[in-house]
């Protein structure tokens, strides 16, 4: 049976409690990647999207990023590499400790934002994250855009990975994401997403916004439940992944 996994971004609210949209979307998803305190969150709150994943026997993953509460993570900043490493390490471990005091695994680390799309293009960025991320949890699979540096990276350094896709997001021709900032850059509507999402899953492609097809191969879909309609995007999504026989489920890396 054709499985694959559905990742999303948790934990990343401003208050002490996980929010309404959280406990509606981790029964639908398979990965969450939850946010470390340096775009959202804070401890209380990680603490308790970790526990909110373990009632639901969904995989933990954490979620860091540049030093950005302002921004949201999505603005990219030149920041040294072993400043870089050391706010990696510093996240991912404050939420493997968290983990372990749940008793849940963390199994993924997936960067956020900017730092992602910089990873993507960037071959130093790439290798900075790979390493702080084999640094401080050799045993979690990282998460990298499909066909990426972030990919070259992880294998290069011999470290477990996994290469993802964006249901919701518009491809560029080099297979990157078409940036937040244009038009067009996130889908809405929730039907045409799922239908899209199959033919990823059955054909290994995707058609770039200039019409040509991107060859795509993955293991893990990013599903955002931040944007309008978002919850039910994702049911849609499963839904039609059920009429398909596509299995949902955490990947092994």
């Amino acid at each position: 049976m054709v499985s694959i996994d559905l990742n999303c971004d948790l934990g990343e609210g401003r208050t002490d409690t996980a929010g309404a949209g959280d406990e509606l979307l981790m029964p639908l998803i398979s990965s969450a990647n939850i946010a470390c305190g340096f775009h959202a969150s804070n401890p209380l709150l990680m603490e308790k999207t970790v526990v909110l994943a373990k009632r639901y026997g969904v995989a933990v993953g954490a979620h860091p990023s540049y030093p950005d509460h302002h921004s949201f993570g999505r603005r990219d900043m030149d920041i040294h590499a072993e400043e870089l490493r050391a706010d990696l390490i510093y996240q991912v471990g404050a939420l493997a400790a968290l983990c372990r005091s749940a008793e849940v695994p963390l199994r993924h680390v997936k960067v956020h934002g900017a730092l992602y799309n910089r990873a993507a293009v960037d071959g130093e960025t790439a290798r900075t994250v790979a390493a702080a991320i084999r640094d401080i949890a050799p045993e979690a699979i990282m998460v990298c855009l499909a066909g990426s540096q972030m990919s070259a990276a992880a294998r290069e350094l011999g470290m477990r990975f996994v290469e993802e896709a964006y249901a919701d997001r518009a491809y560029a021709a080099d297979g990157t994401l078409v940036p937040r900032t244009r038009e067009g850059a996130v889908l809405l509507d929730s039907r045409q997403v799922a239908e899209r999402l199959v033919r990823m899953i059955r054909e290994k492609c995707v058609a770039a916004v200039d019409g040509s097809l991107v060859p795509l191969v993955f293991q893990t879909v990013c599903v955002h439940g931040d944007t309008p309609g978002g919850v039910a995007m994702i049911r849609e999504i499963r839904h039609r992944l059920a009429e398909e026989g596509i299995l949902v489920a955490p990947c092994a890396g």
